[in-house]
């Protein structure tokens, strides 16, 4: 028989616990927010590239920083980075709840990507240093059964706060939490690892470098190739040089140059750019759609895609166990290029929830659990055993920086495809009415698209048609991507198909 595991440690379920809550805040808030955001966009009057920035400020902050927040908590002390995080965090949350005007809640957002730079890298390390190696993997396991479910409920308990109550609370709601999570917090004892230093110009570098391509595309997609578009393109690409340039000299870099030489470690990498750039994009875009587009309300949208989420739940870890027994190879092929085909179906296939949206759902649901677990063991062996936190690091940086530039670059196409459906729509429906021209001009506004008074009831069905076929176009963008993605886990994988073979060799 075999014996039942060692009880937790009272130490062990503390931190489990805070952990739990604390890593909680953060991923809802990369997912509750998408479901919100037709309720900014319309009580904010933000534009595209306004309502954008809600998303990607925030991103964009944890993106960059979130190696820099580890380092961070290994050199001062896990307990205590993790408790600044989750203070910057909550403190973040009111001001973006209280928040009176569009550019005040991107600030308050951007705060809140620090917060969550310091405390998500935080939570693995503290479960890693304060359980006993022989309930480490238990541990990992728990936090993330218990976090998947947070993030599952998420979306559908945001869009039922936006419908019964405001957008705000979408926000506000953190602040509890995290009293929950500080009050709790002496309970987990402390542990760092001495010498460790945050590599802050590495850090500087690459938000430069992020932040000058998300804002060349989204003012692109506002106002076309500007002067400031092109600023910002030259920022981002000296920014960019510049971050190669002192990764390749920093004494404690966060990104060492060497890691791109092993074949594993690029080809995991550039699949998770491929295939998570499209989900962020979609993820945001999708409920833009069905709100704006075919009038669902916002719990239902934050419905939307939770057989995604349940399938992934229940079948990540069998497709992990098979992907440890035949290799990953098969299943970061298939997975991502399944995933391309749900995501192309959104596009593609037209009418109610369960003959458009829920089949969609279901195949992108299968292809992701494909793809989760067998990715991050791929990700986590590819550099050997001693380096796994630093691949593990690297690999969630580049999903956060895939979502933040696809949402950028995607949005710009969105943007585009609107106004050229909203024009055809429009001529079909009013003829060459006088005003055609004015509301196709408002095409950067998506959903917040206002017809003059007297319009008739076709122009709005105009409007509503031709966002549908927007995203349309965005989600086909979004299914070769993750195509590209499943071609990326075919060719750069393929020395790592035989079970039991050293990742990286």
């Amino acid at each position: 028989m075999t014996a039942a595991p060692a009880p937790l440690t009272p130490q062990e379920r503390w931190t489990l616990a805070v952990t739990v809550l604390g890593s909680s805040m953060a991923f809802l808030d990369g997912t509750v927010v998408n479901v919100a955001l037709s309720a900014v966009q319309r009580d904010l009057h933000a534009t595209a590239g306004g309502a954008t920035w809600v998303v990607n400020a925030y991103a964009l902050m944890l993106a960059a920083l979130i190696l820099a927040g580890g380092a961070l908590g290994d050199a001062f002390g896990r307990r205590r980075v993790y408790g600044w995080g989750v203070g910057i965090f909550a403190l973040a949350s009111l001001a973006c709840g209280l928040a009176p005007s569009l550019g005040t809640l991107i600030a308050a957002r951007t705060v809140q990507g620090i917060g969550a730079a310091l405390l998500v890298p935080g939570s693995l390390a503290m479960i890693g240093a304060v359980f006993d190696e022989s309930r480490r993997g238990r541990g990992v396991g728990l936090w993330s059964a218990a976090s998947s479910v947070m993030t599952l409920l998420g979306p559908v308990a945001g869009g039922a706060l936006v419908d019964v109550g405001s957008w705000r609370w979408v926000f506000v709601i953190n602040v509890p939490l995290a009293v929950v999570v500080l009050i709790l917090l002496p309970r987990v004892p402390e542990t760092r690892a001495p010498g460790a230093r945050p590599d802050w110009l590495g850090a500087a570098g690459i938000t430069l470098a992020l932040g000058g391509l998300a804002g060349a595309f989204t003012r692109a997609g506002e106002a076309g190739w500007d002067g400031v578009a092109l600023v910002l393109l030259s920022v981002a690409a000296l920014a960019s040089v510049f971050f190669g340039w002192w990764e390749g000299r920093a004494p404690a870099p966060m990104l060492p140059p060497a890691l791109w030489r092993n074949r594993i470690f690029v080809g995991t990498n550039a699949l998770t750019l491929l295939l998570y750039g499209a989900l962020g994009a979609v993820s945001l875009y999708l409920p833009l759609s069905l709100i704006g587009a075919r009038g669902l309300s916002a719990t239902a949208a934050g419905a939307a895609l939770l057989p995604l989420s349940l399938l992934l739940a229940g079948l990540s870890g069998y497709f992990g166990a098979l992907a440890d027994r035949h290799g990953p190879r098969l299943f970061l092929t298939a997975g991502p290029a399944l995933a391309g085909v749900g995501f192309a179906l959104l596009g593609v296939l037209r009418g109610g929830y369960w003959t458009s949206v829920f089949p969609a759902a279901v195949v992108l649901g299968l292809g992701m659990a494909l793809t989760v677990a067998p990715l991050s063991s791929a990700v986590m062996g590819s550099l050997g055993r001693e380096r796994s936190g630093v691949a593990s690091g690297v690999n969630n940086a580049v999903a956060r920086a895939a979502g933040l530039l696809a949402v950028a670059a995607l949005g710009l196409l969105l943007v585009a495809s609107y106004r050229a459906a909203l024009d055809a729509r429009l001529q079909a429906a009013v003829g060459d009415a006088p005003w055609r021209a004015q509301v196709v001009a408002q095409a950067p506004r998506l959903t917040d698209v206002q017809l003059p008074p007297g319009a008739p009831a076709a122009a709005q069905a105009a409007v509503r048609a031709a966002f549908a076929d927007a995203f349309g176009t965005v989600a086909l963008a979004a299914g070769a991507l993750g195509v590209l993605g499943g071609v990326a886990g075919g060719v750069l994988l393929r020395h790592q198909d035989t079970p039991g073979r050293p990742a990286g060799r």
